[in-house]
């Protein structure tokens, strides 16, 4: 019976050059973990405070096209939304409410002005009276015309028996049947009906004149009579508030029976087939946005671009008013007074090295970021350029593919070296 194979066993030793190799292997890796000990706790000495790195945002710099945009808070405005007055002074009697929809032309209030009124009937009666003068004038015109050429045809015809006169008298003095001075008589009373004739000719045309001239000015008051009633028939028809446009309205400025003086707001109306956004831009981007500038706003139904049209020339709160029109159809579903987000397009800036902004970007006011090396956040010394949204320029202190912490730095007490844990 075989227990084992114990008895067929044999020792081998080793030969001295193994055992050198081995040995050697040995010391190599106790020097380098000493080494890399070494690091490590030189680093840990030299850093300040020792941070997690789940609690830091750490980013990559590198190098694109920079978009300069701002975001700034709107909302949905109408865009025509006329106030509708008072043009004198009455008593209001409303035909709508706050929140009805109307169409353009619909009767939004009724308006009692007794004195325009009072005024408008004086102007009536005036201009009917002035109508009938003007009638009158053309009778009497028409008259004197009359008057004036009768008696130039009387003074023709008196100029003509004269001249047959005359030629009946030529006809026997010269066989010297009437006597001399007859005739001379004759000759002079053609004379005389030709010299009346003439006259008479002449006074008809003046006289002609004169009353054409006379009817011309009745009919110029007459027509300024017209002017003075059309402008009171204007005002009486004004005292009808009736809608500009299509809309609802947005604001009763006035109750029933109320009375009002001129020029007093009655009620806002808003037009919501053409609405636009206002938004508040901080102050510190005024400098840099202009009309026709390209804006991106976020809706609750997607994105829809636009144009800034309007830029308001004050400041109000540190915040200036502008206005952006959508490019193309309106988007759909859009309410007044709705919040929105807007995106200013101010430029773009090709091969620029940048970094994703970040707050360290307000930290210290940006003149330092922490660089990641070897799991050390070093204090840099850095400078900025344009900055937008997502990004910010890095104009000196980083280069391409050095790693930042972009946030998280609170807690560094600005530190100059702060370990990184992972």
């Amino acid at each position: 019976m075989i227990r084992d194979t114990s008895q067929q066993d044999a020792v081998l030793t080793p030969a001295p050059v193994h055992k050198i190799k081995r040995r050697a292997l040995w010391v190599g890796g106790l020097v380098a973990i000493a080494a890399v000990t070494a690091a490590v706790l030189g680093a840990w000495s030299s850093s300040e405070h020792s941070v997690n790195e789940a609690r830091l945002r750490i980013a990559e710099v590198s190098r694109g096209t920079l978009v300069r945009d701002a975001s700034v808070n709107g909302r949905i405005v109408a865009a025509v939304s006329p106030t509708l007055y008072s043009t004198a002074p009455a008593t209001v009697n409303l035909k709508v409410a706050a929140g009805d929809t109307v169409k353009k032309g619909d009767v939004l209030a009724v308006l009692e002005s007794p004195d325009l009124t009072d005024e408008l009937k004086r102007e009536v009666s005036s201009y009917e009276q002035l109508k009938a003068e003007v009638a009158r004038q053309q009778i009497l015109s028409r008259k004197q015309k009359l008057l004036a050429q009768r008696e130039a045809d009387t003074a023709e015809i008196e100029r003509l028996s004269a001249q047959r006169t005359l030629e009946r008298y030529e006809g026997v003095a010269q066989v010297g049947i009437i006597a001399k001075i007859d005739y001379q008589k004759a000759k002079d009373a053609l004379n005389s009906a030709e010299i009346r004739a003439r006259h008479a000719t002449q006074a008809a045309n003046l006289e002609g004149d004169d009353v054409q001239l006379a009817l011309k000015t009745k009919i110029n008051e007459l027509e300024r009579q017209r002017l003075s009633l059309a402008n009171a028939q204007r005002r009486v028809d004004e005292l009808t508030v009736r809608a500009p446009v299509d809309g609802f309205i947005g604001t009763l400025n006035v109750q029933n029976r109320m009375v009002v003086a001129a020029n007093a707001p009655l009620m806002t109306l808003v037009d919501l087939s053409k609405l636009e956004v206002e938004v508040e831009v901080p102050e510190s981007y005024v400098a840099d946005i202009g009309l026709g500038m390209n804006a991106e706003i976020t809706l609750p139904s997607g994105k829809a671009t636009g144009k800034l049209s309007a830029l308001s020339p004050e400041v109000v709160r540190n915040q200036v008013l502008a206005r952006v029109r959508f490019d193309g159809e309106q988007p759909k579903g859009l309410r007044q007074s709705q919040r929105v987000t807007a995106r200013l397009l101010i430029e773009e800036r090709p091969n620029v090295v940048m970094l994703p902004r970040g707050p360290f970007v307000e930290s210290e006011g940006g003149r330092f970021a922490y660089k990641v090396d070897n799991g050390i956040a070093v204090r840099t010394p850095v400078q900025l350029g344009a900055t937008s949204i997502s990004a910010v320029e890095i104009l000196s202190g980083l280069k391409p593919g050095d790693k930042v912490v972009i946030a998280g730095t609170d807690t560094f007490n600005n530190a100059a070296r702060v370990s990184i844990n992972r």
